[in-house]
């Protein structure tokens, strides 16, 4: 691999790394709507590094919901089966050691400082010699990091979750031998598509010659049926996951149907590795207590989801005392907050100023116009100690449609009692 600045290394530190970052273009930090994603920029960096992803066997995940979570779960059975493993998901909530997992542990600050500060002056050499990688965005860095790691690392496997549609996406630098589409709803429109065909059309792309597709889209489906013409067009076989039960036992069957798959080719690996602790990260489907109110947290932010993954949730655990709620302006805010009708007894709107969200007064307004009873409160760790003050004995609350906000509460909360049922990996809501 390029060695560029090695020299330097020792003295340079991931904080002094996350600052080089910050001057880059992060798109998970602005409105989208002027986005235009290119595949050039990571594809020069990742040649300027040697092209790690070359050396690795990956498995690449997308979707509208359970993406992560599926991705979680194949790799944690790669590792049950005794195959290093590197995990790399998005967004981080509060580290953004989070990412880049090797066998199930975050990876040491030293060793992601060292991937970052590579590609980042490969980024900078691309600058000085005018080639694609000057226009490496903050994501495409991070991402050609991350799969350095895993190689450096010995990893076999990278087990690979796409941050945004998937045909234009940064991580479509790898070349997956087994593609997953989890599902395909209405998202990220002005970028991806304005329907579920252009969607899936998008998600699609990361499908490569002669690899496999699995994905819960039957072919009756307006999606499904464009995923499956392109896994034709690819020579790509493809198998289609019946979707069941709840979101967890759906994600777990996507896992289980990859590792089936690779178990084609390896004797050591196949379905009965796949084990439902392994689907727990930050911000999904995650429990926590706060004065002794159990506080869900959870970045799910597309309406089909919101309001399958919350019905689950209040069928398990009854209705919440109440609901904070935060939404990017790139989110539809109409759709959720229906998603969102009978819920929960009471509304709390707020923001959170990491991210591109709505005001906490414009999302009380959308909530207003929706027909819902809501509060805007622009401080968000205010809105969470109003809705825990609304609990009484046994109520939970919950806290959703922002990554962002996610972050924010679990600096804010203790970790959930993990004796707890409702901690259980099979508890709803996941993304």
């Amino acid at each position: 691999m390029d060695t560029e600045g090695r020299g330097a290394e020792p003295q340079r530190d991931l904080a002094q790394a996350q600052a080089r970052l910050a001057l880059l273009v992060d798109w998970e930090r602005r409105a989208r709507s002027g986005m235009r994603p290119l595949l050039d920029p990571v594809r020069d960096l990742c040649r300027r590094m040697g092209d790690p992803q070359r050396t690795l066997r990956c498995i690449h995940v997308t979707g509208t919901k359970g993406k992560g979570t599926t991705a979680a779960l194949v790799a944690g059975a790669l590792v049950r089966a005794g195959f290093r493993t590197g995990l790399y998901t998005s967004p981080h909530v509060e580290r953004i050691n989070e990412r880049v997992r090797v066998d199930g542990v975050e990876v040491q600050d030293e060793v992601f400082a060292a991937a970052l500060h590579r590609a980042l002056d490969a980024r900078e050499a691309a600058v000085r010699e005018r080639t694609s990688a000057d226009d490496a965005t903050w994501f495409d860095v991070v991402t050609a990091a991350a799969l350095a790691v895993f190689a450096e690392e010995s990893c076999v496997f990278a087990v690979v979750e796409v941050g945004l549609g998937g045909r234009l996406d940064s991580t479509n630098v790898v070349d997956g031998e087994v593609a997953v589409v989890t599902n395909v709803e209405l998202e990220h429109c002005d970028v991806l598509g304005s329907t579920r065909a252009a969607i899936a059309a998008e998600k699609g792309g990361i499908v490569k010659p002669g690899s496999v597709l699995v994905t819960g889209l039957e072919d009756d489906d307006e999606a499904g049926a464009v995923l499956a013409k392109l896994a034709a067009g690819q020579g790509a076989r493809r198998i289609v996951v019946p979707q069941a039960g709840t979101w967890r036992e759906r994600d777990a069957d996507l896992a289980r149907t990859v590792l089936a798959v690779l178990g084609g080719r390896d004797g050591r690996l196949g379905p009965w590795l796949v084990d439902p602790r392994d689907a727990r990260l930050p911000g999904r489907g995650e429990w926590r207590v706060l004065d002794g109110v159990r506080v869900l947290v959870d970045g799910v932010h597309v309406a089909p989801a919101v309001e399958l993954a919350l019905a689950e949730a209040v069928a398990a655990h009854g209705r919440p005392a109440a609901l904070v709620l935060a939404l990017g302006r790139d989110k539809d805010a109409t759709a959720v907050l229906k998603a969102l009708a009978g819920k929960a007894d009471l509304l709390l709107c707020t923001s959170a100023a990491s991210g591109p969200l709505r005001g906490a007064e414009e999302l009380q307004q959308a909530a207003s116009a929706a027909g819902l009873a809501a509060i805007a409160v622009g401080d968000p760790l205010e809105a969470l100690r109003m809705a825990v003050a609304s609990a009484g004995a046994g109520r939970w609350v919950c806290v959703a449609g922002s990554f962002h906000l996610a972050g924010v509460v679990r600096r804010a909360t203790a970790a959930a009692d993990t004796k707890d049922p409702a901690c259980s990996p099979s508890s709803p809501m996941s993304s």
